[in-house]
């Protein structure tokens, strides 16, 4: 949990699971795995259980912590918060009870806006149904690559206000990218000392695609060894865009 996050697109970060598993490409160089491993050795107590070392690792093993759904009760003012930042909110590992706990908390503090990103998306379509959602939850994928094309299409079924997808560490073109009941795109390149370089036209396209059929578009960053190394112009132009409220459906 932290009052301020410095991601782009959000505005605060809130965790209560932490901890998660390589499933794709998109998690070979996970800034969240390798944060991980610096909390576990600072002590700080959500980090000290240990995750498969195959697929995760040192302070990085799915936990659930109850004591910080209260946060979000904390916070004055409204703001656009990150839901586990540091883990997946529909990994196996975290109970239906406890999601759906998350979810009350969400919808017990309407004055926030809460932005969540999976890429179990076939967990998310399977439980949504069973879930209560209410107007200030954002539901978002993953999608670093066309493999992932699937993500999208369980996303479109979920009924969340706002519909989204990170397209970050973006790993390659996204031709025909189904954008259909789709509200959001966000973009990046990887960062990291092993940052897999961006295609610039892969961003270009992705860019006018979301153009051409009026889908916000949020360009994060080129990448490179740190975040902020190359930068965030495209073209001469900063694109931050954001769902407007007339873009969220009506509950």
């Amino acid at each position: 949990m932290a009052d301020k996050s410095s991601i782009e697109w959000t505005e605060a970060t809130w965790n209560p699971t932490t901890g998660c598993d390589r499933i794709s490409s998109g998690c070979d160089n996970c800034y969240a795995l390798t944060l991980s491993k610096r909390l576990k050795a600072m002590g700080v107590a959500k980090y000290q259980n240990d995750g498969d070392p195959r697929t995760s690792g040192p302070g990085f093993g799915v936990a659930v912590h109850r004591e910080s759904l209260e946060t979000p009760y904390t916070w004055r003012k409204p703001r656009l918060v990150f839901v586990n930042s540091m883990s997946d909110l529909f990994h196996a590992r975290v109970p239906i009870a406890f999601v759906r706990e998350v979810f009350e908390v969400m919808r017990a503090t309407p004055q926030h806006t809460y932005q969540i990103l999976t890429k179990r998306s076939r967990r998310l379509a399977r439980l949504a149904p069973r879930l209560e959602w209410s107007s200030n939850i954002w539901m978002g994928v993953s999608v670093e690559s066309e493999v992932h094309y699937d993500r999208v299409r369980d996303l479109a079924g979920v009924p969340a206000a706002v519909r989204f997808l990170s397209c970050e560490p973006l790993l390659g073109p996204l031709h025909r990218l189904p954008l259909d009941r789709i509200d959001w795109v966000i973009a990046g390149g990887e960062s990291g000392v092993n940052a897999r370089p961006v295609d610039p036209q892969w961003i270009r396209d992705l860019r006018d695609d979301c153009v051409a059929v009026r889908t916000p578009f949020f360009f994060k960053q080129w990448g490179g060894i740190r975040a902020k190394s190359g930068g965030r112009d495209l073209d001469g132009l900063t694109w931050d865009e954001m769902p407007q409220p007339a873009q969220a459906r009506a509950m």
